[in-house]
């Protein structure tokens, strides 16, 4: 099991494909297997790294206190550090995608590009309040399918719920997962989410910038997040359409194709 030993976490992480290095940041309540649409895709023309943030998936605290969004972003750096990796391609879903930016903020010599999934810099008030709700659903001993089928209209475009047999086996497979978070570490996710400071993050950024928006999310809505992301220099802003929140999974092959489009065309 590929593991970074960094201060004050063991951070797992998986290596796929070859080519330039370019490394995917899981959102919240997600890991590194929360990018298997992707994988197969990116793999055929880049080293697709993922690691699994604190507080999610394999990746071990070793030592107590709060987690912050510079953690977060320091690990990034130091896990390209340990794999000898000079200047990645970081491309962040949702809370991943800040990570990123909080990354390129403080390094912005180390990283090649920036490609933003349903991410801007910005904290809704009703966001921080739907995952209090989940996490209060999941501590309170509901059943522990109820906290999924409520985030699930949350995460993706209305047409997943037209085939009631997927919805189902999304479920079942959620909840068989063996390296699900435990609802300690998604209280104390919840709580470092709430104290992200967003103003002027990514204001420092100097490398290439794209941000892909989904024409249907609910918890980065597009008008909201083109304010925002306005405080990047020079971001480039697509939608796509018939996606929602999670943008990676609704619609792979056209994320895939802006993806490897923005990088392999040299980020322009």
């Amino acid at each position: 099991m590929p593991t970074a030993h960094l201060p004050g976490v063991a951070l797992h992480y998986e290596v796929e494909g070859s080519g330039p290095p370019v490394v995917l940041i899981a959102g919240a309540v997600s890991d590194s297997a929360s990018w298997a649409p992707l994988v197969p895709l990116l793999a055929e023309h880049f080293t697709v790294i993922r690691p699994d943030n604190r507080l999610a998936g394999r990746t071990r605290m070793t030592s107590d206190g709060d987690v912050t969004l510079a953690d977060w972003a320091g690990d990034i750096i130091a896990l390209t550090d340990h794999l000898g990796i000079d200047r990645p391609h970081l491309v962040g879903h949702s809370l991943g995608g800040l990570i990123a930016l909080a990354a390129s903020d403080a390094a912005p010599h180390r990283v090649a590009s920036l490609t933003l999934l349903s991410s801007a810099p910005m904290r809704l008030s009703r966001n921080t309040t739907l995952f209090q709700t989940l996490l209060a659903l999941r501590a309170e001993g509901q059943p522990p399918d109820l906290w999924l089928r409520a985030f699930f209209p949350w995460l993706f475009h209305p047409r997943f719920f037209d085939t009631p047999d997927g919805v189902e086996e999304a479920i079942r497979q959620s909840l068989a997962y063996p390296h699900a978070q435990p609802v300690a570490a998604m209280a104390r996710q919840v709580a470092a989410m709430a104290q992200i400071d967003t103003e002027s993050l990514g204001s420092a950024t100097a490398c290439p910038a794209l941000a892909l928006l989904a024409a249907d999310d609910l918890l980065i809505p597009e008008q909201s997040a083109r304010a925002a992301l306005a405080q990047i220099p020079g971001v480039r802003i697509e939608i796509v359409p018939e996606a929602g929140h999670s943008i990676h999974w609704d619609a792979a092959d056209r994320v895939a194709a802006h993806v490897i489009s923005f990088i392999a065309g040299g980020c322009g």
